[in-house]
C-alpha cells in the first residue's frame, strides 16, 4: 500500500503503506489486554503488513466489544452447501418469479407509501439527478432496513473480523451441523472458507477505512450478519466507492437518509440504470445490489405497487 487511502468514493487500489488511525490518544501499550489471547494475532499482523497502524490496530482488537462470531461463516457456508446439492435448474426455476411475501403485504406498502409521500421532495430531487424512480430507492429501503428501522442485530466489526480468521475449515467447523461436511462436499467447503475469508477480510479493511474517514467508532456500526451498514445496508467497499455526501457535512454517513438515499440512486446509476430502461433491464441493475433473483423480482414489484393508486377502503 501506498502513503494514505484514497478518498471515500475513488479506487480502493490506490493506497498507501502509512494508514495513520488515532483511535485514542495518550494510552499506554501496556494497559491493553493481550491481543493474541483473543487468537486475533493472525488478522492483526495482517492488517500491519498492508499498512495500518500497528498501534492502532491492536488497540482495537483489545478492547472488550471484539469477539468471535462463528455465525456469519457458518451460515453462508451451510446455505451454500445446501444449494450446491439441490439439482441443477431446481433453485433457479424458483428464483426466476418467486418474490419476498412480507414486504408485498398491505401494512408493509402503506408504510412504504407514507415514506414516500413524506420524503417527496427529496426523493425527487435524486430521481431527477439519477433517472432511478422514487418507488425504486424506498422499495429498496423497505426491503433492506424497513424504511431504515431494522439495521442490523451485529456488531459488522465483528461479523467480518470473524469471518476474515476463518478461512481454514477447520476454524468454523466445531460450529457447523455435524453432518453437514461429507467426503463428497469437503474440497468445496474448504474453497468457500478460503474464498469468503478473503472477501471478509477486504470488507474488514474498509470497514475500518469507511469509519475513520466518516468519524465513526468502527466497532459501533451496527450491521447484517454479512457486514452491511447503514440504512442502505452497504458492504463498506460499496460505501467508500459509491457513498455520497448528499447533505455536503464533509463525510458519507449511510446512518443518515439523505446520504444513505442519493447513495442508492448512485449505485444503482453505476450499475447501469438509465432514464429508458425495460423491465429486464431494471431487473440487471436491481440483481447487481443483491444478487439474488427474489430480490430484484422483490424490489420491482414493491415499486410497482407504489406507483399504483391505493384501494379504496
Amino acid at each position: 500500500m501506498a502513503n494514505f487511502y484514497s478518498p471515500i468514493g475513488k479506487n480502493l487500489n490506490r493506497v498507501s503503506r502509512k494508514v495513520r488511525f488515532l483511535f485514542f490518544i495518550l494510552l499506554s501499550l501496556s494497559l491493553w489486554p493481550d491481543a493474541a489471547a483473543a487468537n486475533w494475532s493472525p488478522l492483526i499482523e495482517r492488517l500491519v503488513a498492508d499498512g495500518f497502524d500497528e498501534p492502532g490496530i491492536r488497540y482495537l482488537f483489545s478492547r472488550s466489544e471484539v469477539g468471535f462470531d462463528p455465525g456469519a461463516m457458518s451460515s453462508k457456508l451451510e446455505a451454500l452447501i445446501k444449494t450446491k446439492s439441490k439439482k441443477p435448474g431446481e433453485a433457479t426455476a424458483y428464483q426466476s418469479k418467486a418474490v419476498y411475501k412480507g414486504p408485498l403485504k398491505e401494512e408493509m406498502i402503506s408504510q412504504a407509501r407514507s415514506y414516500l409521500q413524506e420524503n417527496r421532495d427529496l426523493l425527487e430531487s435524486i430521481s431527477s439527478q439519477y433517472c432511478v424512480p422514487k418507488e425504486i430507492i424506498v422499495s429498496i429501503l423497505l426491503v433492506e432496513t424497513r424504511l431504515g428501522e431494522s439495521l442490523g442485530g451485529k456488531g459488522a466489526f465483528n461479523s467480518l473480523a470473524s469471518m476474515a480468521m476463518c478461512a481454514d475449515l477447520e476454524t468454523i467447523r466445531p460450529y457447523l451441523p455435524k453432518n453437514l461436511i461429507t467426503s463428497k462436499n469437503e474440497e468445496y467447503a474448504r474453497a468457500v472458507c478460503q474464498q469468503k475469508a478473503e472477501w471478509a477480510y477486504s470488507e474488514l479493511k474498509a470497514l475500518i477505512l469507511y469509519a475513520h474517514y466518516s468519524g465513526f467508532d468502527p466497532l459501533s456500526l451496527p450491521g447484517s450478519i454479512y457486514g452491511a451498514i447503514g440504512l442502505c445496508q452497504f458492504m463498506p467497499t460499496n460505501a467508500l466507492t459509491y457513498g455520497v455526501d448528499a447533505d455536503n457535512d464533509g463525510r458519507i454517513d449511510l446512518f443518515v437518509k439523505t446520504d444513505a438515499l442519493y447513495s442508492i440512486a448512485n449505485y444503482l446509476k453505476e450499475h447501469g440504470w438509465g432514464c429508458q430502461m425495460d423491465r429486464a433491464s431494471q431487473h440487471k441493475a436491481v440483481y447487481a445490489y443483491n444478487r439474488s433473483d427474489i430480490y430484484a423480482n422483490t424490489i420491482l414489484a414493491v415499486a410497482e405497487k407504489l406507483k399504483a393508486k391505493p384501494k379504496k377502503k
